[in-house]
């Protein structure tokens, strides 16, 4: 393997913060783990993370190959890679389209329905980049990109639907739109000249955080509903009483005045948010 090979792979995988699929593939292990009410199959795990890292792969390959020319316009993205003319477009565009067919790929190797659903979870995927040039809501999109994951897991598993995984989804679309509307407030300004649209953008950044709580409150409460539809014990309830206190300090770290510590509460905290909760859905279907 070149060392020219290696170098490009390093940037594009810094590019799409590859480190970032922490976020959601967490909770895709979580609702494996409760969709098996045990420990699912090595080999079936494995599917699985293969499946969302290439689905969120292609989503931001294809994110960083759309917005390019807007990432070029606006000072907190003008070094990315593209940009920046570390990477080209082409090769953004042929990654996007290796690991959307990977995805389809490991989805047909998981089952049937999983093959037949994946082309609507590419739509959701790599329809969400196209959204903040039409609807605020862009943010909600992100979340219900990322919410497809346990309940693509759940159907890995079970290769059937049922409520707790969509709750489950419900409350990553929440959690995911409440952090995206916080790093969003950065961008405020620019996207307004811009003509983009998000809710920072719309409703000004004190009211965006309002919102933001809201939706993370909201978040709380589905993970509750989860817990009663799934019948689960002390441990599932700790995960999400930890889980409410990491969000209620991660709103805390932002202020209309003083964003600075944007990205120790979208990064740091998020991160935290995920391990913890499949942490405590893996006690509580184990011990």
């Amino acid at each position: 393997m070149s060392n020219g090979f290696v170098t490009k792979f390093r940037v594009f995988a810094e590019s799409i913060k590859l480190s970032h699929s922490i976020f959601a593939l967490p909770f895709a292990l979580a609702a494996a783990f409760l969709a098996a009410d045990g420990v699912p199959p090595a080999l079936l795990l494995l599917k699985i993370v293969i499946a969302c890292v290439a689905a969120r792969t292609s989503a931001m390959a294809f994110n960083r190959w759309l917005d390019a020319d807007i990432d070029a316009k606006n000072p907190r993205t003008e070094n990315r890679a593209i940009p920046a003319g570390a990477l080209s477009r082409s090769f953004m565009a042929a990654a996007t389209i290796i690991s959307a067919a990977g995805f389809v790929a490991t989805a047909w190797w998981i089952n049937d329905l999983a093959f037949r659903l994946s082309p609507i979870a590419l739509v959701v995927l790599l329809g969400y980049s196209w959204t903040k040039r039409f609807t605020s809501l862009s943010h909600v999109v992100l979340g219900a990109a990322l919410g497809l994951s346990p309940l693509g897991a759940w159907i890995a598993v079970r290769a059937e639907f049922a409520w707790e995984p969509t709750l489950l989804g419900l409350a990553i679309l929440f959690w995911t739109a409440g952090f995206d509307i916080i790093y969003a407030c950065q961008d405020w300004e620019f996207d307004r000249e811009a003509g983009l649209f998000s809710i920072p953008s719309r409703f000004g950044v004190r009211a965006a955080l309002w919102i933001s709580r809201l939706f993370h409150v909201a978040t709380i409460g589905l993970l509750t509903g989860v817990a009663i539809v799934g019948g689960h014990g002390v441990f599932f309830a700790s995960g999400i009483v930890i889980v409410a206190g990491l969000l209620i300090y991660e709103q805390s770290l932002v202020r209309p005045d003083d964003l600075s510590r944007v990205n120790v509460a979208f990064f740091t905290l998020n991160g935290l948010v995920s391990v913890v909760f499949m942490a405590s859905v893996i006690l509580q279907v184990v011990v």
